[in-house]
């Protein structure tokens, strides 16, 4: 039986709580991943953070309307209120934003099960915590596919 230690990735990438946003933004675009946990300095999971947090739990940016003229860019709007709602999410901390209730797993886990949670729960990244909460790897859909291969 296939379990989650089996198909985890045990070189995490994480976050603390207060972790800027503009610097999580960064992480996840040169790191290529979608989500990643929160946690304490010795380990412990906090929380997870997600693109979608960063989309649904921020109100709606308003981008400001343009036109192209040749090589000239035409503001029909104001472009300063865009940069001043921009400076004041990537301001904020990734503790305002992370979901705090996650879904967990074991290394001993099966994976079955971990896909099960995935689909129930409707995420993409399962943390897989030892017994003091601390990460010890993740489990993608991706890890789930790949399995199948196996």
């Amino acid at each position: 039986m296939i379990r989650a230690q089996d198909v985890m990735t045990r070189e995490v990438v994480s976050v603390s709580a207060d972790t800027a946003i503009e610097d999580l933004a960064r992480l996840l675009v040169e790191k290529k991943v979608s989500a990643v946990p929160v946690v304490e300095a010795d380990g412990r999971l906090v929380g997870i953070i997600s693109e979608g947090d960063l989309l649904q739990r921020d109100k709606p940016l308003h981008i400001p309307t343009v036109i192209s003229i040749f090589d000239w860019v035409l503001y029909l709007e104001t472009s300063k209120k865009f940069e001043m709602e921009v400076k004041k999410i990537t301001a904020r901390k990734v503790s305002e934003l992370c979901t705090r209730n996650v879904v967990t797993c074991s290394p001993e886990t099966p994976l079955t099960e971990v896909a099960q949670l995935m689909v129930n729960r409707h995420v993409h990244l399962i943390p897989v915590v030892d017994e003091g909460k601390r990460v010890v790897g993740v489990v993608t859909r991706l890890d789930v596919v790949r399995s199948l291969e196996l």
